[in-house]
């Protein structure tokens, strides 16, 4: 069991030390790319309106209606 651990912490290990060294080359290469790339201006589009849940508000009141049927019914808005 002690052996498994080992090697699993040898991997993840591995893993952190290889990206540890892509990571300076893909930083350095980041400026003089974004020297070239002008802005782009973009319009911004007029918010949907979010749907609102009522799977949060309170239901109780349907528990008011004379039979089963009506109760579903009622329900069925909050689901």
């Amino acid at each position: 069991m002690k052996s498994i651990v080992f090697l699993a912490a040898l991997t993840v290990a591995s893993m952190a030390w290889a990206q540890a060294d892509k990571a300076p080359a893909k930083a350095a290469a980041k400026p003089a790319a974004a020297a070239e790339v002008k802005p782009v201006a973009v319009q911004a589009k007029p918010a949907a309106e979010a749907k609102k849940s009522r799977r949060t508000e309170d239901a109780r009141h349907c528990l008011e209606q004379p039979d089963n049927t009506a109760i579903i019914k009622c329900a069925e808005a909050f689901l």
